[in-house]
């Protein structure tokens, strides 16, 4: 028997996209971008809905908190992918590895979750449309997002405190951007079947439920679509779907694709590469599918800045904003 070096670790190595030193400034130049079009797009959601009270309705309800929870997703791993560039260093301590871990699970299920609570939002609307005033009340709406906290944070502890349970190597290279909770089961170099065993069940449960969920109301809803009489209702109920599947598409499409490919042989960084697409373009896309065709939101973002620039003097910033909006 060869005794293994299970010492306690109090760093990790993230090894990002590539370690290449003249790529690093285009990496970096790229994920600040798209970092700072993710918060800017959301905010400008959020800013939008508080300031509208038409728009004060449960499904921009919904809306600005998936805005608010897309914010934090991307900030739990690209601030600190930045920095690690920035200082070119690939070091994340121990705990801030278990914190940016946890975190990211909490973001990615209250996602999750908040698509089927958007899409249970549509199917009442368009199934029930005289009961929705009363199901959909403040309190429901206020309940849904409580529970979808709830079952969150409960996923993420326990997926967190059991990988504080794993021993692990004195050097452990992540090959990723940011602390996954599959890499770093992999990583470890104690017994991991547990823990393995208790990822996939969550994962299956965690995302099946809720894509099943989303799966049976849009069949309800294009079922009372095909129940209209006139085209132009028909046109109407569909686009107040058309935004949320698109989004729902987006990400459940990239997300299943990086976890059904990772049983193939890849690159040591083709799985970061791949995550990419989940965690960072999605988020950034999903106040432009909202906002492009949406003219409520349009207005209150009209509104919001003309009455900005009132105040402000009509600074040229705030007349650039204007411009892009009308657009």
């Amino acid at each position: 028997m060869v005794p293994r070096n299970l010492t306690h670790v109090s760093e990790f190595l993230l090894l990002g996209f590539s370690e290449e030193p003249e790529l690093q400034p285009l990496i970096f130049g790229l994920f600040l971008s798209m970092y700072l079009i993710t918060v800017f797009g959301n905010l400008l959601i959020i800013l939008a809905v508080s300031s509208d009270s038409h728009l004060h309705t449960p499904m921009y309800f919904f809306l600005s908190y998936l805005s608010f929870v897309d914010i934090c997703f991307t900030s739990t791993t690209i601030p600190k992918m930045l920095w690690n560039i920035q200082t070119q260093s690939q070091v994340i301590t121990y705990e801030g590895c278990m914190i940016q871990m946890y975190f990211f699970m909490l973001f990615t299920v209250l996602d999750d979750f908040l698509l089927t609570v958007m899409a249970y939002d549509r199917f009442v609307a368009i199934c029930h449309p005289l009961h929705y005033t009363v199901i959909m009340n403040p309190q429901h709406c206020g309940i849904l997002v409580l529970v979808s906290w709830i079952i969150s944070v409960l996923h993420s502890l326990l997926e967190t405190l059991m990988v504080l349970t794993l021993s692990f190597c004195r050097e452990v290279k992540v090959p990723h951007y940011f602390c996954e909770l599959k890499q770093l089961i992999q990583l470890a170099c104690s017994s991991k079947f547990l823990n393995g065993l208790v990822m996939n069940f969550a994962a299956g449960l965690l995302g099946g439920v809720p894509l099943a969920g989303i799966l049976y109301t849009y069949c309800k809803i294009a079922s009372s679509i095909c129940r209209i009489s006139s085209a132009q209702g028909k046109c109407k109920a569909f686009s107040t779907c058309a935004s949320h599947l698109s989004v729902v598409s987006l990400f459940y499409c990239t997300a299943l694709g990086v976890y059904l490919s990772s049983a193939a042989p890849h690159s040591p960084h083709s799985s970061a590469t791949a995550s990419v697409m989940y965690t960072v373009v999605t988020p950034m896309l999903n106040p432009f599918i909202y906002s492009l065709r949406n003219r409520d939101i349009k207005r209150a973002l009209r509104a919001f800045f003309q009455i900005s620039a009132i105040k402000k003097g009509n600074s040229p910033g705030l007349k650039k904003s204007l411009r892009i909006i009308n657009c």
